[in-house]
């Protein structure tokens, strides 16, 4: 996970309660420094590893949910994992039967919506991130293969249950050129007028955020979705 990301993650779950959190996929276990040491972290990972003050690691593939003996948690995060699974809808509904009520869920991966991304699927129909597979195939193997932009991530996680849904934007929400903000622009009218034509609050501030420099600009995704 790239460091602007963290440090926009960090500064987020600042004041938030949490006592207990599963970092699923844990990885190097970055997210154990950003939590400090107030909070019991749990972690899941395909490749287990030692993970400093973690209070225990399992050894388990996502793409069959999260382990039957884990939580329950006030916080799940899934940095860095989803683009990598092949049934993203069934580990995220475990990861809100593992929230306490209340407590959240935070996702990053790498968007595919901005205007550069766009531009390369348009000329070789492959996004930034997602090359061919074929040939490259093989269990375990450390792919991306399921492409993510906020429309889509929002309707796996309403599916999955989760309500209040917030895209957070970080510093790579802007464009790094001047044509980036003018080929956004059809997609950007295209949600304001979607918005202003919304019949619920719900669409309308989906729309919104749709059409904001985090979804349309950034290179990276970090959304937030809470259990009611």
């Amino acid at each position: 996970m790239q460091e602007s990301s963290q440090i926009t993650l960090a500064a987020w779950l600042q004041g938030r309660p949490c006592r207990a959190a599963l970092d699923a996929p844990c990885g190097q276990g970055w997210l154990r420094r950003a939590l400090g040491a107030g909070v019991e972290l749990d972690g899941v990972d395909l490749y287990t590893q030692p993970n400093a003050g973690y209070r225990r690691v399992w050894r388990h593939d996502l793409d069959e949910g999260l382990p039957a003996d884990c939580g329950p948690y006030d916080a799940v995060f899934c940095c860095e994992g989803i683009e990598h699974l092949g049934n993203p809808l069934r580990l995220l509904r475990d990861c809100r039967a593992r929230l306490q009520p209340s407590g959240f869920l935070v996702v990053t991966t790498p968007n595919t919506w901005y205007p550069q991304a766009r531009l390369q699927f348009w000329c070789r129909g492959f996004f930034p991130s997602f090359p061919p597979l074929a040939g490259k195939l093989a269990p375990g193997a450390h792919m991306h293969i399921t492409p993510w932009n906020y429309p889509q991530l929002w309707v796996y996680l309403r599916l999955a249950g989760f309500d209040n849904i917030e895209l957070i934007p970080e510093p790579l929400s802007r464009a790094k050129h001047f044509y980036e903000r003018l080929l956004a622009l059809p997609a950007r009218w295209h949600c304001r007028s979607k918005g202003r034509r919304a019949d619920s609050p719900e669409e309308k501030q989906f729309w919104r955020t749709a059409a904001s420099d985090a979804s349309l600009m950034g290179r990276h995704l970090i959304m937030a979705a809470f259990k009611r």
